[in-house]
């Protein structure tokens, strides 16, 4: 019997690479592999699509679900615009979501961090990611967990206040236009949850040029980009962490207005 999932998660980074010089650049040792072995050095790892029917019952019932499946991965992609520059993709399929819990973005974008911190010196100036809001039920919320990310703001309760930085959060739900229909409700969410991860600051629709065009093909994500809204604000501190807790809650406060279309998010260093 197939397996429910929440849908396909895909990260892209933008920005600069200062690849190490020991690096070699054929080394088996790619992006896929890397981030292959990270999520399951992490135990975030789904690898039971690696067994099949028939294999031994204590087999199956040994390997973990994990936070996602593994899709692909790559330094480059042949679908990327020339700016901003790419500099690693992850593609995934995120494991069903239970009631209580977000998307696993925090983690997934540390994994897409970390593996690309570990061929060179990553400074990014944006962070985009494709969220399969349809993967999530907001009915099945308890009311402890409307925005199951709140649970998690102490973690970015000790910070240098100078590493408060100013952001611009682009969502777009592609030719479904239910992000501009919620856009001022969704805004008001922001404003009024209580947490400093993000200091919300304004909000507008979105101009369909004004990020960076998906590495992938708009038959992926019921795409091109048509309809959307900005966000404006700063964020705790400019990390694939921050902007992970940023997406988890963008993602279930769109639910909870009853978007049911995949969303993509892109978060830019301003």
């Amino acid at each position: 019997m197939a397996r429910r999932t929440a849908g396909t998660m895909f990260a892209a980074l933008y920005g600069e690479l200062v690849v190490h010089s020991w690096h070699d650049p054929a080394s088996e040792h790619d992006a896929y592999q890397l981030f292959h072995q990270r999520s399951l050095a992490m135990g975030w790892l789904d690898d039971r699509a690696s067994t099949v029917e028939g294999d031994d019952p204590e087999k199956r019932a040994a390997v973990a679900p994990g936070l996602w499946a593994m899709n692909d991965a790559g330094w480059s992609h042949p679908l990327a615009a020339p700016a901003p520059n790419l500099i690693s993709w992850f593609q995934v399929e995120a494991s069903a979501v239970a009631g209580d819990r977000p998307l696993p973005v925090q983690p997934f974008l540390r994994c897409a961090e970390d593996t690309t911190a570990r061929i060179g010196t990553v400074r990014l100036s944006a962070v985009q990611i494709l969220l399969p809001v349809q993967g999530l039920d907001a009915s099945s919320r308890p009311p402890y967990a409307l925005v199951p990310s709140l649970q998690t703001i102490d973690w970015f309760g000790e910070y240098d206040p100078r590493s408060r930085t100013s952001v611009k959060i682009r969502i777009d739900s592609g030719r479904d236009p239910s992000i501009s229909s919620v856009a001022p409700q969704l805004a008001r969410r922001f404003s009024q949850l209580d947490q400093g991860v993000f200091v919300y600051g304004t909000n507008e629709l979105a101009d369909p040029d004004g990020a960076p065009t998906p590495p992938f093909d708009d038959s992926f994500w019921n795409g091109p980009p048509q309809h959307g809204t900005t966000l404006t604000g700063e964020l705790v501190e400019w990390s694939c962490e921050a902007v992970g807790w940023l997406a988890e809650a963008v993602a279930d406060s769109a639910a909870g207005l009853g978007v049911h279309a995949p969303l993509l998010l892109t978060v830019t260093r301003t």
